[in-house]
Parts: C-alpha cells; sequence; structure tokens
C-alpha cells in the first residue's frame, strides 16, 4: 500500500509553485526615487518665474513712481522763494505740513495701538468662540469702509461731539501748550483728524495682531499655565515675546495708513497755519494739501503739490526702513521652535 501510494503521488500533475519576493523601494536598492510625472517640477518652475515676475514689476514700478516724483517735483525745489506758495522757498513750505502729518499720525497712533492689541486678546484669549467670530468679521468690515466714509462722520457727527470736551480742555488743562485755547467752536481740529485716523487704523491693527496672537505656540502657553501662571501673566510671558515682531508690524502698517490718509482729514480738518495746539482750527498735513489744492493747481503750483508728495513718499520710505529695522532685532526669539 505505501509503495502504491508513493507512485500514484508522483503521478499526478503538480501545482504551479508560489514563490514570494520582496519589493525594494527605490532608497533600499540605491537608485533615486522617480516622479510619477513631470507636472510637479513644472509647476515648481512656473510658481518660482510668477514669484521673480512679480517682485521685479513691483521693484520696477517703485522706481518708477520715484522717477517720476523727482522729475516733476524738480522745478519746484530749484524754484526762487519768492515763487513758492509760503513766499519763503519750498522748503519754508513743507516743514509745517510735515510737522502736521506726523503729529496727527502720532496721535492717532497713541489712541489706536492699545485699543487694538485689547480687541486683539479679547478676540484670541477671552471671547468665546462664537463671540469672537462675530468681532473678527465685524473688525474685518471696519477695514473695508471707504476714508470718505469716515470723513462724513467725523464732519457731522464726531466734530459737533467733541466740542464740550475741547473747551473742557482748555478751559482745565489750557496751560499745556497742546491744548492751549480758544477750542474750536466747530471741532474741526488736528485732535478730531487723529481720532478719525485712529478710528480708520484700528481694523488694520486689530487683524494682524488678532492673527500673531492666535500662532502662539500652545506648549509655550500651556506650560506657563501649569507652572502656575494666571491668564494675564501667561499672555504677559508668552503670547507678547512671540508676538512682538508682528504687534511692530501691524503698527508700521497703521502708521503708513495714517500718514497717507486724505479724504478724511481734508473733511474734517480746518486747515490753517502750524500751531501747537490740538483744540484749535490750524494745522495741515500733506496729503490733505494735495487733495484741497491739486484739482486747480497748474505750473509751477502744480509741481510744488509733487514735491509735497515726494517728501510724503520719502517719510513713507523711512518709517517703513525702520519698521524694518526695529523688527530684525527682535525677531531672535525662537518661540516658534
Amino acid at each position: 500500500m505505501t509503495k502504491a501510494a508513493d507512485e500514484t503521488a508522483h503521478a499526478l500533475p503538480k501545482g504551479p509553485e508560489v514563490t514570494t519576493t520582496q519589493t525594494k523601494t527605490p532608497e533600499q536598492s540605491g537608485g533615486t526615487p522617480k516622479l510619477s510625472s513631470q507636472g510637479g517640477a513644472a509647476g515648481d518652475r512656473i510658481f518660482s518665474g510668477a514669484a521673480l515676475t512679480a517682485g521685479i514689476i513691483i521693484l520696477v514700478v517703485l522706481c518708477a513712481v520715484a522717477v517720476f516724483l523727482v522729475a516733476q517735483a524738480f522745478p519746484a525745489l530749484v524754484a526762487p522763494q519768492d515763487q513758492i506758495a509760503s513766499g519763503k522757498g519750498f522748503w519754508q513750505y513743507i516743514l509745517p505740513l510735515v510737522v502736521g502729518t506726523v503729529i496727527a499720525a502720532a496721535v492717532a497712533l497713541v489712541i489706536a495701538t492699545p485699543i487694538s492689541i485689547g480687541v486683539a486678546l479679547f478676540i484670541s484669549h477671552y471671547a468665546p468662540r462664537r463671540v469672537a467670530q462675530i468681532l473678527g468679521y465685524v473688525i474685518d468690515l471696519l477695514a473695508a469702509i471707504p476714508s470718505v466714509v469716515f470723513g462724513a462722520w467725523g464732519i457731522s457727527f464726531l466734530a459737533p461731539a467733541l466740542v464740550p470736551g475741547y473747551n473742557w480742555l482748555a478751559s482745565t488743562l489750557g496751560w499745556i501748550p497742546i491744548f492751549s485755547g480758544p477750542a474750536s467752536a466747530t471741532g474741526k481740529t488736528l485732535l478730531t483728524a487723529a481720532v478719525v485716523l485712529a478710528v480708520m487704523v484700528i481694523p488694520i491693527i486689530t487683524s494682524i495682531s488678532r492673527e500673531i496672537f492666535l500662532q502662539t505656540p500652545k506648549l509655550h502657553e500651556e506650560a506657563a499655565l501649569a507652572l502656575g501662571a494666571t491668564r494675564w501673566e501667561m499672555i504677559r510671558m508668552a503670547v507678547f515675546p512671540f508676538a512682538r515682531p508682528g504687534i511692530i508690524s501691524a503698527v508700521m502698517l497703521g502708521l503708513g495708513r495714517a500718514l497717507g490718509e486724505t479724504m478724511a482729514v481734508a473733511l474734517v480738518l480746518s486747515s490753517g497755519p502750524l500751531i501747537a495746539s490740538l483744540i484749535q482750527s490750524g494745522n495741515q498735513t500733506i496729503a490733505a494739501e494735495i487733495a484741497l489744492n491739486f484739482p486747480e493747481a497748474s505750473g509751477l503750483s502744480l509741481s510744488t503739490l509733487i514735491a509735497a508728495g515726494l517728501v510724503l513718499f520719502v517719510i513713507t520710505l523711512v518709517v517703513n526702513v525702520i519698521a524694518r529695522w526695529v523688527i530684525s532685532r527682535h525677531k531672535e526669539f525662537s518661540g516658534a521652535n
């Protein structure tokens, strides 16, 4: 039986043999991985070329604007003093405008910065999620309102509402030069213009600061809270050091908006000679001066206004350079690590 069974087993057809092979990856076999298609490399080249082109276009446009301003402003810069609007030369004409522009923007930032940071902190770390979303949408919508609307609001509502406060400042704090009286009866003062500018830049500073606060590493916040810190101590030790460069960028962006604002200031401010008081009628900014006088300007007066625009262009460039320098000094903080 055993011999017959063995012979029968050898006579049966044998099935296919099952063999197992181990597939090696290109890295294990010593080769390099191959792209499934050339689409990725082509997309990289297209994106790189588009980004490079955009950067070159920005530089070209900036240089073209600078060349245009210099060429058009040159007649006013070399003109005799008695032919300029002030009768004392271009620099005597532009200096009060520069001072008024810087003062209005600085006062606006003093008002807007603490409010913006407080609102951004409330949205990012204190408010419930639903309330934070609603406030975020409202802040973003405020940034989209045209400046002429802010100007109309300032001249029709804000300026008359501030007149009693100006009278109180003049009677109580009149010994301080910036609050010396008599206060304006219409409220169209440099301080009113600064308040309008502050309302306009609050959405910009708030939106950027909010996004920066939300990017704070959660491990740092949780570590501070685990060590027994209160929420404010956690914000002071973990959030502010991480967000400092972003806050500076937001403030400088708001400063740029305040320096170049035209229609709102032109509507709210009752222009006049440069004075120290912020609650009297007077003072003027470069942008408002150009907006009010440009339609009727021609010849040398037009070159004078373009030269004023060149000065504002230089001021804005200087502000941005200073901002980049300040940010570069604070970028050593490695919170993102």
